[in-house]
């Protein structure tokens, strides 16, 4: 039998980090434009019935370790109705 290329569940890190670094930085700025810190995105987050500390926040969105939907509910309290993805090429690095 064949081996596949990729084994199931383990996906490769690199084609996704650039991808990581852009759902972080979604975050941070649009807190940062609205002048939002950990703490009140903690308390902001409850009102989802998402409970988390501020340092649980930090180090989850510094570590680029979240789900789309945790990504989506962030943006969400914090106010974002619509977000902007920038069109990238082939092989074009997003820094």
């Amino acid at each position: 039998m064949e081996e596949l290329p990729h084994k199931r569940g383990r996906l490769s890190a690199e084609p996704y980090g650039q991808w990581e670094e852009e759902a972080k930085g979604l975050i941070e700025e649009e807190m940062m434009r609205r002048g939002i810190r950990y703490k009140q995105l903690s308390r902001m987050l409850e009102q989802l019935g998402i409970y988390e500390s501020p340092d649980q926040l930090n180090r989850k969105i510094n570590r680029k370790r979240f789900s789309a939907a945790f990504l989506i509910a962030c943006l969400r309290v914090i106010g974002v109705e619509t977000i902007t993805l920038h069109q990238f090429k082939r092989g074009q690095n997003i820094e």
